[in-house]
């Protein structure tokens, strides 16, 4: 019987040292351990649901191998997850082990899977020094981004590193044995939780009312009774909101005075994170407050990054009683509680409102119940009426989790830049060998093991990818020559990028019309890319001021959607305006403008590289500007010093611009620091860059 004692010593020592709470496995990990799993060389499925200690049996594997002299990647979909998991491996660093975010320079690298694929194009080298891939959050092979990204990567580094060992960490799904087939694995499944779930369809006629809110207000009084905490998931960041608001107005008289005072020091930390980045609360500051006062807060994109940590940490401490979220919490952070809260089970979508898949209402249901702190979880999807709770029970709770298929070729800019990859790397040069790479993929592999596609499964796919050859010859980026395809220096431009192809084709087709350069022009352009994060607008109050901006700057568009309100408070950023000015101008949550702004700055330098490729000389250095007043937010005037002194920030630079003008250096050291926020440190860092 597998045991913490019965593992070798070195392995023991290592998994005490860093996991101290755990003391033995439970059953599910057992089951994957006694399978031998850890002495094996065949790549695993390991299917357990969320909470099961999947990560544990990654990180057994991973100290197996890099005790062995290995190296190891472990793969994740999500910025927040890689950063969570870096933390919690640092602790291996004492054992002698590196951590970090790429082969390079690390013994374990922790990788988003866009990194992942980046070093399968072009580090085969760092590629073929790895013995053990672990996959987290493998069943996302089925989501419409990031699935093609994560299956084309497996596919090329099979190719390049077949000795490579895959460890995939699943959620379990329906066909789990097609998949396995394809990736060539065991799998091991199993149903242990080591906090019971308990789901139940909840209706607002059971309550008396005909508000579903009401019924979440019912769910957490009896939390706090508990002293635990739910998660309630709504389908839109509006709804959030108003829910957040809804109930914690309607639970404010219940709070005892001795959570107040934790309450209120949450809400104090919300409010100081514009303060120390120059700008008044935005109002959606104020409500996000205004709520954590009471315990319950909302968390969805258009909050600034630091709230959303706050939030997610004080959750995890204690300190808040409900989180109200977008579905998008489903993925990424830690966050369990006792009760999750499903109110919305349906999308808005461009066919009008659908069901979301019972595999999101499982993740979501999967989040009740926290190891070491609850002893149950519960999982309530909210129904208007009786009859529709019988429905969505049928549904949902007793329903099956749909197949997960392949979104490749749905995705056509994946299949673009995977042509591309194949092409630049050199592993396709004619259409044969890439329907060979394809043919590979899970999409292949599902197309010529279907009973109804496999007849005309190599039609097909030679059907798609001649379509993908002549769409990227037409626009320059493939070429056809004497020894076969080959990217063009714009293909490899992309190839090299992250960026998408009709990002690529749009800039390409701008800087190619463009008599000279309009800086105006250029960001209405990026903001209608797929790959620049849009700043939203709040609700529906006119969309007359973003309409005058635009204007102001000669531009002239009839429908104000969110790419044109991110032009406009775009705009007001390069000009000094803050968060607080830009909610304020256009109602929009301008919280998000710093990470649409350093998004821009980078989407500059990359139409700066195309100008440059297509030999477009003259506005290099007008790009090189507008890349820095993005990424510093100031007027041109401002740039040097933003530049010539690290950390001073637009805010002070402004301020030492207004006191002593343009040229500093007739100024002491103590002169300087007569301005507001200028200590003797930065004073002596601007003396030294005004006398350089």
């Amino acid at each position: 019987m597998i045991i913490m004692e019965t593992l070798d010593y070195n392995l023991k020592d290592i998994i005490k040292g860093c996991y101290p709470h755990i003391e033995n496995f439970n059953p599910a990990q057992k089951a994957v351990i006694e399978s031998g799993y850890l002495d094996a060389k065949d790549n695993y499925i390991i299917a357990i649901p969320t909470a099961s200690g999947k990560t544990l049996l990654g990180v057994l594997a991973a100290i197996k191998t890099l005790l062995n002299g290995g190296k190891v990647i472990y793969a994740v979909p999500l910025l927040s997850i890689q950063n969570e998991k870096l933390k919690e491996f640092k602790l291996l660093e004492e054992y002698g082990f590196t951590v970090g975010r790429h082969p390079q320079s690390s013994d374990l690298s922790v990788m988003v899977f866009e990194s992942f694929d980046s070093i399968t194009r072009f580090s085969w080298n760092h590629l073929r020094e790895v013995d053990l891939l672990i996959v987290d959050e493998f069943h996302m092979i089925g989501e419409y981004s990031r699935g093609p990204t994560i299956e084309c990567a497996l596919t090329r580094s099979h190719m390049v590193n077949p000795g490579m060992r895959i460890v995939a960490l699943s959620a379990t799904l329906q066909n789990m044995e097609e998949i396995a087939g394809w990736l060539n694995a065991r799998v091991v499944e199993h149903d242990f939780r080591p906090v019971p779930l308990h789901k139940e369809v909840l209706n607002t006629e059971m309550f008396s009312t005909r508000n579903k809110n009401d019924v979440i207000v019912k769910i957490l009084e009896k939390a706090l009774e508990e002293n635990s905490q739910a998660l309630a998931f709504v389908s839109t960041r509006r709804f959030t909101e108003s829910l957040a608001s809804f109930v914690a107005d309607k639970i404010k008289n219940k709070v005892p005075p001795s959570r107040k005072k934790a309450f209120r020091e949450v809400s104090e930390k919300i409010l100081q994170v514009p303060e120390k980045k120059g700008s008044r609360p935005t109002s959606i500051c104020l409500k996000l407050a205004d709520s954590a006062k009471n315990g319950v807060a909302f968390h969805h994109a258009g909050l600034f990054s630091e709230q959303k940590e706050i939030i997610e940490d004080e959750f995890r401490s204690g300190n808040l009683l409900m989180i109200t979220a977008t579905p998008s919490l489903m993925y990424g952070v830690n966050l369990p509680s006792r009760s999750v809260v499903i109110r919305d089970y349906t999308r808005w979508t461009s066919q009008g409102p659908q069901k979301i898949p019972v595999f999101d209402y499982e993740q979501m249901s999967g989040r009740a119940g926290r190891p070491q702190y609850d002893d149950v979880g519960y999982s309530y999807l909210i129904a208007k009426t009786l009859d529709e709770a019988y429905d969505l029970q049928e549904y949902y709770v007793q329903g099956e989790i749909e197949p997960t298929h392949s979104k490749l070729i749905e995705n056509k800019d994946a299949i673009y830049r995977q042509i591309i990859a194949q092409i630049a790397s050199s592993m396709a040069k004619n259409p044969v060998e890439l329907q060979e790479f394809f043919s590979k993929t899970f999409y292949g592999y599902q197309m010529e093991n279907s009973p109804y596609m496999s007849t005309f499964a190599a039609e097909s796919m030679e059907y798609e990818i001649n379509n993908a050859l002549e769409f990227l010859m037409h626009n320059g980026i493939l070429q056809a020559t004497p020894e076969g395809l080959k990217t063009t220096s714009l293909g490899l431009l992309i190839a090299k990028s992250n960026y998408s192809v009709e990002t690529a084709v749009k800039l390409k087709e701008f800087a190619s019309n463009m008599d000279e350069l309009d800086i105006y022009k250029l960001i209405y352009q990026i903001c209608h890319t797929p790959d620049l994060p849009l700043i939203s607008f709040k609700g529906r109050k006119s969309k007359d001021p973003v309409r005058e901006k635009l204007s102001s700057a000669g531009i002239f568009a009839v429908d104000m959607q969110n790419a044109e309100a991110t032009a406009a408070s775009l705009m007001e950023w390069i000009d000094e305006r803050n968060e607080y000015e830009i909610e304020n101008a256009f109602h929009v949550y301008a919280a998000t403008t710093r990470r649409a702004a350093y998004e821009a700055s980078l989407m500059v330098k990359f139409f700066r590289d195309i100008c440059q490729v297509l030999g477009i000389y003259q506005p290099l250095g007008d790009l090189d500007i507008l890349s820095a007043r993005f990424y510093y937010g100031v007027k041109e005037e401002l740039i040097p010093l933003v530049l010539g002194v690290k950390r001073l920030g637009r805010k002070r630079a402004r301020a030492l611009f207004k006191a002593f003008g343009e040229d500093l250096r007739p100024f002491t050291e103590k002169e300087l620091q007569k301005v507001e926020g200028i200590g003797p440190k930065l004073a002596a860092a601007v003396h030294r860059y005004a006398q350089s």
